[in-house]
C-alpha cells in the first residue's frame, strides 16, 4: 500500500466506525467471552457455536512455534505445512477445506481471492493478542467462506496503564532466530501497542528425493512483522480505534530442476479502524472500516518467474444490537467487501463485491435459550443467496447443557476456480461454469461443568455439501457428506492443568464413497501443565491417524504421533527463561507427497524432526 493511501485510511478511520463502547478491548484477554460467534462481546457459554478460546496467556503457557500448531490443539481442526517453516500451510476445520473456511485478522478477511486458503504460516505468534476458533458454520454471520467455521486473530493489545516494554529473544535448531521487541501502555481513556519481530532460520531440506542443485539445499525462510493497536475512549458512550499488521519476508522451496535458486515473496498486510456509540441503555452499535492486502510472487534469485498473486480487499461493516427486557437481544448489520485480484496473468474477471445483510435473534431464559438467524448476500458475479440458522438450548441443570442446532453456509469458487488459463500444451485452466458450494449442518453438543476447574464440551455434527468444487480442473461434485464427533475437556488435577482434545471425522465424496483427501479421520490432543513456584513445566503429545494424499484413495499417509516438552523459569520479576523441545522422540512423518519425473514418481514432503529452543523475555518496570 503507498503511503499516501495508508495516510488517508488512517486519517479516515476515526470518524467511519462504531461498535459497543463497553469493553470489546478488555474480552480480548478472557478466556470466557467471545466476540467471532455473532461479532459482539458475549459469555462463551451463552453462544451457541462450538467454539475455541487462546488468549496471550495461554500462547505464553503453551510456547507454540507458529499458529499452526497452536490450531492443532483444537478437536476439528486439522492443519500442517510440509516442508517445515513458511511451506505453504492447508487447513481442514471440521473435514473441510482451506477455502471452505474464513479467517480473519481484526475483523479483515484474508483469504487469498486466487487460491482460497490463507497464509496462517506467515502469521508471528508473537504478534497475536488472542484467537478464536468457531467450528461449523457460521454463513449466516459473515456470508460466503464460512462453511467449515471462523477463525479469527486478534494483534497484540495493551494489558494496563503505564508503559509496559518487552524484549524476546530465541535461539534454536537449525540456526533458528526468534526476535521480538514491544512497548504497550497507556491509561483510563487512551491504550496502544507497537510490536516488532524478526524470525529466521537455516530450516530443512523439503524434497530430499530431488537431485537437482538447487533443491538438495536446507530451504531457509524468512519473516519480518509490524504491528499496532490504538484506542482511545473519548467519554462513557464513545470510543475509536485502529489496528494495523504487516507481515513479509521470503522462503525458500524446490523446483526439481537445475538452475538459479527458487525463492517465494510474501507479504501479508491489515488494515481496521472502528469508531463504537452507545446510543442508548439498549443500544449500541458499531461502524468498522478495513483494508487487507495477500501478496505472493515468485522468483529465481532476484529474476521474477512467475505471475504475482495479489489479494486486495476493502471492507466496511454497520453493527447494532439491541438488548432488549426479558433475555431478548437483535443484532441487525450490514456489511459489504470488494476484492480484486492483481496479476500478469490473464483472467476473464479479477474483481468482484459482496453485500449482505443480517440478523440475529436470542433469547436467554431460565430453561431454554434460543437463537435464529437470516442474512442476505448479493454478490456481483452470481446473485442473491440466503443463509438460516438456528438453535436451541436446553438447560438440563445450572451446569449441564444440551443445544441442538442448524447451519446454512455457502462459498463462492475463487478466481483460479473460475477463470485460471489454460496451459497451451496440457490445457486444463479454470471452469467458468461453475456454481457457489452450499452447505447444510447438523450438530448436537453437550456441555458441562463437572466440577472446579473441570468442563467436558462434546458435538456430534453433520455437514452435507452441495455443488462441492474439487479436482482440477475444478468441477461441481454432486455431493459430499462430513460425519463427525469431537469432544475437549478441560481439568485442573492435583495442581496439573490438563486439556484432551479428540476428533473423529467421516469425509466423504457421496458420488465414489472415497475419502476426502489429506483429511486424518482421527487426532487427538493431550496437554500437561504445571507450576511449581518460579518454575513451570508441560507437555503435548499428538496422534494423527492415517489419511490419503489423493481423492482416488491410491496414495496413503501413515499416521503418526508427536511429543512436545516445554519448561519456563521466571528467574526475576522482570526475566523469564523458556526451553522447549518439539518432536522429541524424532519422528519421521509426511501430510503430503510431491512428484518428482516425468512419469511422476511420489516422495513424501520432509517435516523437521527434533528441535531444541532457549528464548529469554525481558520486561522491565519503568
Amino acid at each position: 500500500m503507498k503511503l499516501s493511501r495508508l495516510a488517508l485510511a488512517i486519517a479516515l478511520t476515526p470518524g467511519l466506525a462504531l461498535a459497543q463502547t463497553s469493553s470489546r478491548e478488555d474480552a480480548l484477554k478472557l478466556s470466557d467471552t467471545l466476540i467471532t460467534a455473532n461479532r459482539d462481546v458475549q459469555q462463551r457459554s451463552e453462544s451457541s457455536a462450538a467454539s475455541s478460546v487462546f488468549t496471550r496467556a495461554d500462547i505464553e503457557r503453551l510456547q507454540p512455534s507458529s499458529v499452526l500448531e497452536l490450531l492443532n490443539r483444537v478437536p476439528g481442526v486439522q492443519m500442517f505445512s510440509p516442508g517445515g517453516r513458511g511451506a505453504t500451510s492447508s487447513l481442514y476445520v471440521r473435514g473441510t477445506s482451506s477455502a471452505q473456511s474464513l479467517v480473519l485478522i481484526d475483523g479483515q478477511r484474508i483469504n487469498s481471492a486466487s487460491a482460497g486458503g490463507s497464509p496462517l504460516e506467515h502469521l508471528n505468534v508473537e504478534q497475536i493478542e488472542r484467537v478464536e476458533v468457531l467450528r461449523g458454520s457460521r454463513s449466516a454471520v459473515y456470508g460466503p467462506d464460512a462453511i467449515g467455521g471462523v477463525i479469527q486473530i486478534f494483534t497484540r493489545r495493551a494489558s494496563g496503564d503505564g508503559l509496559q516494554p518487552r524484549l524476546r529473544l530465541g535461539y534454536g535448531s537449525r540456526n533458528t532466530w526468534e526476535r521480538n521487541l514491544g512497548l504497550s501502555g497507556g491509561n483510563e481513556s487512551t491504550r496502544f501497542s507497537l510490536s516488532a519481530s524478526s524470525d529466521d532460520t537455516h530450516g530443512i531440506d523439503r524434497t530430499t528425493h530431488t537431485q537437482a542443485r538447487p533443491d538438495s539445499d536446507h530451504d531457509a525462510y524468512r519473516n519480518n512483522a509490524l504491528s499496532l493497536n490504538l484506542s482511545h475512549r473519548f467519554n462513557d458512550n464513545l470510543e475509536a480505534g485502529l489496528s494495523m499488521l504487516d507481515q513479509r519476508g521470503e522462503s525458500e522451496y524446490d523446483m526439481g530442476f537445475d538452475g538459479a535458486y527458487p525463492y517465494a515473496d510474501f507479504q501479508l498486510t491489515s488494515y481496521s479502524g472502528f469508531l463504537s456509540a452507545r446510543l442508548s441503555d439498549a443500544w449500541q452499535s458499531r461502524l468498522e472500516l478495513g483494508h487487507s492486502e495477500n501478496r505472493s510472487t515468485e522468483r529465481f534469485d532476484d529474476t521474477l518467474v512467475s505471475s504475482p498473486f495479489n489479494t486486495y480487499r476493502d471492507s466496511a461493516a454497520w453493527l447494532n444490537t439491541l438488548n432488549l427486557d426479558g433475555g431478548h437481544s437483535l443484532i441487525l448489520g450490514a456489511d459489504w467487501h470488494e476484492e480484486t485480484l492483481h496479476s500478469n496473468t490473464t483472467y476473464t474477471e479479477q474483481q468482484r463485491w459482496n453485500q449482505g445483510f443480517l440478523a440475529q435473534y436470542t433469547w436467554q431464559g431460565e430453561q431454554f435459550a434460543t437463537e435464529l438467524g437470516l442474512r442476505h448476500d448479493k454478490n456481483e458475479q452470481f446473485g442473491s443467496k440466503k443463509s438460516f440458522n438456528t438453535a436451541l438450548t436446553y438447560h438440563v441443570t445450572p451446569d449441564n447443557d444440551l443445544i441442538l442446532s442448524y447451519a446454512e453456509g455457502f462459498r463462492v469458487p475463487t478466481f483460479n476456480n473460475l477463470y485460471y488459463p489454460a496451459d497451451p500444451i496440457y490445457g486444463d485452466g479454470g471452469n467458468p461454469n461453475l456454481k457457489p458450494e452450499e452447505s447444510r449442518s447438523y450438530e448436537l453438543q453437550w456441555r458441562s461443568q463437572l466440577a472446579a476447574g473441570t468442563r467436558l464440551e462434546a458435538s456430534l455434527y453433520r455437514t452435507d455439501l452441495k455443488d462441492a468444487i474439487a479436482g482440477w480442473p475444478a468441477e461441481n461434485i454432486g455431493r459430499a457428506r462430513i460425519n463427525g464427533f469431537e469432544a475437549a475437556l478441560q481439568q485442573n488435577l492435583f495442581g496439573w492443568q490438563a486439556g484432551v482434545g479428540i476428533s473423529l471425522i467421516d469425509p466423504r465424496d457421496r458420488d465414489n464413497g472415497h475419502t476426502l483427501p489429506r483429511r486424518a479421520k482421527r487426532t487427538l490432543n493431550l496437554d500437561l501443565d504445571r507450576t511449581f513456584g518460579d518454575f513451570n513445566i508441560g507437555a503435548t503429545w499428538q496422534l494423527t491417524s492415517r489419511s490419503y494424499d489423493d481423492a482416488s484413495n491410491t496414495s496413503e499417509l501413515p499416521g503418526h504421533g508427536l511429543l512436545n516438552l516445554r519448561s519456563s523459569w521466571q528467574a526475576t520479576d522482570e526475566l523469564n527463561l523458556a526451553l522447549k523441545v518439539d518432536n522429541l522422540l524424532d519422528k519421521d512423518y509426511a501430510r503430503a507427497y510431491y512428484g518428482v519425473g516425468y512419469p511422476s514418481q511420489y516422495y513424501p514432503y520432509a517435516n523437521e524432526g527434533r528441535t531444541a529452543l532457549v528464548s529469554v523475555t525481558w520486561t522491565p518496570e519503568l
